[in-house]
């Protein structure tokens, strides 16, 4: 099963950092925050990815093609005969990564079915590239087996920005909460889809997965969202992305260690299939 990480967004609202570099590039922890997305998905033997790349493409390429140098020790053989032997091989050894120009201007439906003949008709997997979880994959997988339907969506519980007041008629606080979990929920950008939801995009540069595709597959039934009570958070600001280093440094990164489950790979035949 494969992997589509959507990297190709121009991160406005942290140009403090997204001045020179792709979002999916910030760094947390020393490594970027697309680094930490691909091993999230490696905890659960997802290893096969599709990058969709935008704003700054050529700074991703040159990661990964510089990835054996910049991650291993290396022995290099000058002149004619030129070679290089790499030492102590780093944990990444089995992931396949393929990087995919999806166009600078490009929204994100358009950059999903830009990349459809790298997925072949397969159910497979699609993410922003700055959002960290400690789902589990696992079980949400067998939730989107268990109702048969096109997509499942990850949902979470919105988080307050402000801190919020129960005010009484006199103007006495009687209670305070600080960011407290709203009612309701809203997509984290976690999505298990089979192979038709190509049906429901277009390579146009204005198709927006959220818009028209989701919400005709939420008209038609075929759109299910899975409630997870765990961590999830979006780097969308320069003061996220300074949280999410602090989380790491202290060693609370709830991302590196998702909630668990065993893996099911059965895959329900088409025959069968829910579809109403």
């Amino acid at each position: 099963m494969k992997a589509i990480i959507l990297c190709g967004g121009l991160g406005t609202r942290m140009r403090e950092e997204t001045e020179y570099r792709p979002k999916p590039m910030v760094d947390i922890g020393g490594r970027p925050i697309l680094w930490h997305i691909l091993k999230y998905y490696a905890h659960f033997d997802v290893r096969d990815f599709v990058l969709c790349l935008g704003y700054k493409g050529q700074m991703i390429k040159d990661y990964f093609l510089n990835y054996e140098a910049m991650n291993a020790d290396f022995t290099m053989s000058l002149g004619r005969l030129s070679a290089i032997s790499y030492h102590a091989p780093h944990e990444e050894q089995d992931f396949r990564v393929t990087l995919s120009d999806t166009g600078a201007n490009t929204m994100t439906g358009g950059r999903v079915a830009r990349v459809k003949k790298y997925i072949g008709n397969e159910r497979f997997l699609v993410t922003y590239g700055d959002g960290l979880t400690d789902l589990d994959l696992a079980a949400a997988l067998r939730f989107h087996e268990s109702h048969g339907r096109l997509a499942t969506v990850a949902s979470v519980r919105p988080t307050s920005r402000f801190g919020v007041m129960d005010v009484g008629a006199e103007g006495r606080v009687e209670a305070f909460a600080e960011k407290p979990s709203l009612e309701g929920w809203v997509n984290a950008g976690y999505f298990i889809f089979e192979p038709e939801v190509f049906d429901y995009l277009n390579t146009d540069e204005s198709c927006i997965l959220e818009r028209e595709p989701l919400e005709r597959l939420a008209a038609e039934g075929e759109l299910m969202a899975y409630r997870h009570d765990g961590f999830f958070f979006a780097m969308d600001t320069y003061r996220e992305y300074l949280q999410l280093n602090e989380m790491w440094d202290q060693n609370r990164a709830p991302w590196s260690r998702p909630q668990t489950s065993v893996m099911q790979t059965r895959v329900t035949p088409r025959s069968v299939r829910k579809t109403a």
